[in-house]
């Protein structure tokens, strides 16, 4: 007979002491429905280990085939000490591009690396709605969407206040400038984005928050004398809703990564340090989102070459007027107030087709009419969200000169650098 469940510490017992002496071994297994095989394990085991030797042993292996050795275990930890705040994808992307051996699976790193006490448990919260992009615009190649903010400001070790600008292909994740600017002032932001501009060529669009120097909360269509210098260049404008920080989200999860890795060490205005910072975001940190790429590996420079500011824009066969500083324009023997945004440009007057109202065009963006009658002027109302918050229309609904066969304004190549 087998083994009965419940007895069989003292049966193994009983079987070891009678395969002692027993002469017929054959038959004493029989006798306990077990094989010759197993009689002579239960009885060396008794004589090894006495009565202790009947316990039932853990089945576990006590070593396999797959099992990482030392030297890898140490490799996967000094990865890990090298980038503190990195995740095991991401460290088992280095060591795979590094030695280009069999590499463990994901899980092993994150064993070895919870087993060293080289991981914080990850806080996690109730996935919410989140809002969407007012525009819907989305980035399917390099410099189709360039992001911009500033990285919410720190206290270095000498008590001096950082506040970094950053600014980011949107397709590439490529971060093109981090840069701890001495001020938020448009000229000072503006040279920044003309040494941007010469080296990787212009954008199809920028999208921002609606802050200073970005744009304007109380301007004409939001505009700031910074966003109007984008239009002039035919750089498209996209922006996030007030109070909605998720409209750039993939930004705003870049600024975590500089609050985790520089804030937390108190950097200050050492540009170096931004500089290898960057470099390693750049070329080393594999990111999950490009398939483990790196974004230098994915970003093509721009086919839209920077020349510099024009002087003049060119509305065709459009009425031009000139926008006085103050934000004005001649019109029917009067002053119009427009922005002062646009102070120094020119706009262009269109007839409209189905009313006796007149088209204001600012480049190609439409910011208003013109009532012949009053000679008030008020800006578009469009259906949505963009209207009441000084967003752009959607490109459905955007009247461009272009549409109704004008001419669509362009610019004159003379330069004022």
């Amino acid at each position: 007979m087998p083994w009965k469940e419940t007895q069989k510490m003292d049966q193994r017992i009983e079987f070891a002491l009678k395969a002692v002496s027993c002469a017929n071994f054959g038959q004493l297994c029989r006798e306990y429905g077990i094989s010759r095989k197993t009689g002579y394990k239960w009885r060396e085991r008794f004589f090894a280990h006495g009565v202790e030797g009947m316990k039932e042993e853990s089945r576990r292996p006590r070593s396999h085939s797959k099992e990482l050795s030392e030297e890898v275990v140490c490799r996967i930890v000094n990865f890990k000490q090298a980038h503190p705040k990195w995740g095991p994808r991401k460290i088992r992307d280095l060591y795979e591009r590094k030695y280009r051996e069999q590499v463990p699976s994901e899980s092993s790193f994150k064993r070895i690396l919870e087993r060293a006490g080289l991981t914080n448990p990850r806080r996690r919260k109730r996935a919410q709605e989140s809002g969407r992009l007012a525009t819907g615009r989305k980035a399917t190649a390099s410099n189709e969407v360039w992001t911009v903010d500033f990285k919410g400001w720190w206290y270095d070790r000498e008590g001096q206040k950082v506040e970094p600008l950053t600014v980011r292909d949107e397709f590439s994740r490529m971060i093109l400038e981090l840069r701890a600017v001495e001020n938020a002032r448009t000229d000072t932001i503006q040279g920044c984005f003309e040494r941007l501009f010469e080296a990787h060529g212009l954008p199809g669009a920028i999208r921002s928050d609606n802050g200073p120097p970005f744009a304007s909360s109380n301007g004409l269509m939001g505009l700031s004398r910074l966003s109007a210098w984008w239009l002039v260049l035919g750089i498209d404008l996209e922006r996030g809703r007030p109070g909605c920080p998720q409209d750039n989200g993939a930004h705003e999860r870049m600024h975590l990564d500089i609050r985790r890795e520089l804030q937390a060490g108190r950097i200050g205005r050492e540009q170096h340090a931004f500089d290898l910072w960057r470099e390693e975001f750049n070329t080393v940190r594999p990111h999950e989102a490009l398939a483990m790429a790196r974004p230098a590996e994915i970003y093509q420079p721009s086919q839209r070459s920077y020349e510099g500011t024009p002087e003049e824009l060119d509305y065709g066969s459009m009425d031009s007027r000139r926008v006085h500083e103050r934000g004005t324009i001649n019109y029917q023997g009067g002053r119009i107030a427009l922005s002062r945004a646009l102070g120094g440009w020119s706009v262009g007057l269109a007839p409209h087709e189905q009313t006796e109202l007149i088209e204001v065009w600012f480049a190609n963006l439409l910011v208003g009419h013109l009532d012949t009658k009053t000679s008030a002027f008020s800006p578009p109302t469009t259906p949505g969200e963009g209207a009441a918050t000084g967003h752009l229309a959607d490109s459905a609904t955007l009247h461009r000169p272009n549409d109704r066969e004008k001419p669509e304004p362009n610019t004159t190549q003379t330069c004022n650098h």
